[in-house]
């Protein structure tokens, strides 16, 4: 390996899982790149003012378009995408939005941030990820395996398409050594968890709490440095053992 920094770019950086991979690559040493449809908030606790790119991913044509500005913002070679950015819209309450419940510009609107956006990206960023023998990693979910109490129907939809995306993509990269995987969390301490949150972490994981977010994002730096090197195809899950 070379001697230069390492370069992640990160969508949805701006609170939970997201904020604290910021934080946890940018002490591991990486330029860290940020993507959101908001400006930089002064407010965060690292100087990133200068590393994040403006992008409302819900526009798939204005991502299509922003293409050519991207690859000059980043650079050089892209060591690391990371599709964190995800919507999962809910009742007032918290409730649960079901299928039925839901028309075709919402189920749209989910799967253009969700997983549009995420293809979209890493084609256009195709040319940068093979000159780094870099790595995708897609943020799937638990919900995408099963039905969950509280995750709308589309969020959960979106998430089993990511990962079917991850294992095609792992394919279609093998050749260039660029490795794609997906990262599967189960509930995890956020602000999106519902009211009645509790009584899954009582029922339903065998460690008995939440997840925290820094446990989410070294995770991720480990799959995206060399020692996960053989790592592709996957979906690692991070749930306390929800699954079971």
């Amino acid at each position: 390996m070379s001697d230069r920094q390492r370069v992640l770019l990160l969508t949805g950086a701006s609170r939970g899982i997201g904020h604290s991979t910021v934080k946890t690559f940018s002490d591991a040493g990486w330029r860290v790149l940020t993507i959101s449809r908001q400006p930089f908030d002064p407010r965060c606790p690292w100087d990133g003012a200068g590393s994040h790119f403006v992008l409302d991913l819900a526009d798939i044509a204005a991502v299509q378009d922003a293409m050519p500005r991207l690859r000059d913002f980043i650079g050089g070679g892209l060591d690391a995408l990371i599709n964190n950015a995800a919507i999962s819209p809910k009742h007032p309450d918290g409730s649960k939005l079901h299928a039925v419940e839901m028309n075709y510009a919402d189920w749209l609107h989910i799967f253009n941030v969700n997983f549009f956006a995420c293809i979209v990206l890493v084609q256009g960023l195709r040319a940068q990820l093979e000159a780094a023998q870099g790595t995708v990693v897609n943020m799937t979910s638990i919900v995408g395996s099963r039905v969950h109490p509280f995750a709308s129907a589309a969020y959960a939809t979106s998430k089993a398409a990511l990962w079917a995306l991850t294992r095609e993509l792992a394919a279609d990269f093998g050749r260039s050594g660029v490795r794609v995987n997906a990262v599967s969390p189960g509930e995890i301490d956020t602000g999106i968890l519902s009211p009645g949150t509790e009584a899954i972490v009582e029922r339903d994981i065998p460690l008995r709490r939440l997840g925290k977010p820094k446990d989410v994002a070294n995770l991720l730096l480990f799959l995206c440095s060399p020692t996960a090197n053989y790592i592709s195809g996957s979906e690692v899950h991070i749930d306390g053992g929800q699954r079971v």
